[in-house]
């Protein structure tokens, strides 16, 4: 993913208003961001802890897009995998973000749901930038490459969606 400015991520949102753009809070360590690493960008909204964002590269053009994840801890016996990378994490590690549809869908409360990692580092897992608790990360035999690729088919099925185009 190419590097982006606070504009262009503003710019980017489909299933919020512009206004509610203007006023979310964009991560001001975009510099510092592995952005030749990353699929997506993902951050969690430090003033509304159900909040986070994802912008990400649809159709040619930065996409972003809000979504909402419960604030409830999950046992932490239990282990969850992200549906993105494949990634399994125990307790709350994993969460279901809920993403409003874009134009008059949403606007009628309609939404759809992924079960991510929590932290949004989806992409620095697989490319084994971050670790995961022991057990979180399958062997597989698909290369780095193709872990990205599939990471990436599954976060566009998931965003046709949050469009209306699947």
């Amino acid at each position: 993913m190419e590097q982006l400015t606070e504009k262009q991520i503003r710019a980017s949102f489909a299933n919020c208003s512009k206004g509610e753009a203007q006023r979310l809070a964009v991560p001001r360590d975009l510099v510092e961001r592995p952005w030749g690493d990353l699929d997506f960008l993902g951050w969690r909204d430090p003033g509304a802890l159900d909040r986070c964002y994802l912008v990400t590269d649809y159709e040619g053009r930065p996409t972003g897009i809000a979504l909402r994840f419960p604030d409830r801890p999950r046992s932490s016996m239990q282990r969850s995998m992200c549906t993105i990378c494949l990634t399994t994490h125990p307790g709350s590690g994993v969460s279901l973000m809920t993403a409003k549809k874009a134009g008059k869908a949403g606007r009628e409360g309609n939404s759809v749901g992924v079960y991510m990692c929590a932290d949004l580092a989806c992409s620095l897992y697989i490319r084994g930038l971050k670790e995961p608790e022991p057990g979180g990360r399958f062997k597989e035999s698909l290369s780095v490459e193709e872990q990205v690729a599939r990471s990436r088919e599954k976060l566009t099925g998931f965003l046709a969606k949050v469009l209306d185009r699947d």
